[in-house]
């Protein structure tokens, strides 16, 4: 699924520093709801947190290296992409972060990305 970026709003999530590695968090703006995730490597991936087979929180599910399994059934979703991995099947959205002064931002969709 693409990741959201052309006219999104950047906002301020958590310090950088603060994230666990492999542990998702759970960040809301507005009405949205994204799982946080800092890989081993130091990466960071933001997904839709809810799962698309029986909504479990993913924030909530196991990291390994790029994926996280949901805590209700243990679908595997691929963090970069928000694709469930073979042989289930959907996918989440995706987030783009970024880091900036040592907090992480996330770009939310605006209201006119959402109706396109």
């Amino acid at each position: 699924m693409n990741t959201q970026t052309e006219q999104s709003v950047w906002v301020q999530a958590v310090s950088y520093e603060e994230l666990a590695l492999n542990t998702g968090k759970t960040i809301r703006y507005q009405d949205v709801e994204v799982a946080l995730f800092k890989l081993q490597s130091g990466k960071l991936h933001a997904i839709q947190n809810r799962c698309p087979h029986k909504q479990g929180v993913l924030a909530e599910g196991i990291v390994c290296d790029e994926h996280v399994f949901c805590p209700m059934h243990d679908r595997k979703i691929h963090l970069p992409s928000g694709e469930v991995q073979k042989p289930d099947t959907g996918c989440v959205q995706t987030y783009a972060t970024k880091i900036q002064d040592g907090y992480v931002f996330i770009a939310f969709p605006t209201a006119s990305e959402i109706a396109s």
